[in-house]
């Protein structure tokens, strides 16, 4: 079940990353759709991804005052 859930993910993935490369090049509106939020998500990930590291290593976020 749970490889299940992960090929499909792995395909909406693929199709995202197909809209926005057509989307690119000019697409019908609905593909401009679909990679416009293939971009949000992929944006929210990063962020998410950014911060669950600077939770993780406090001292790696640049703040350098030395009372870690």
């Amino acid at each position: 079940m749970v490889g299940a859930v992960l090929v499909v993910v792995l395909l909406l993935v693929l199709g995202g990353c197909g809209c926005v490369v057509w989307a690119a090049r000019g697409g019908p509106g609905w593909v401009r759709g679909v990679a416009r939020v293939t971009l949000g998500a992929g944006g929210a990930v990063r962020w998410a991804h950014r911060n669950r590291k600077r939770q993780l290593l406090p001292g790696s976020s640049g703040n350098s005052g030395g009372d870690d």
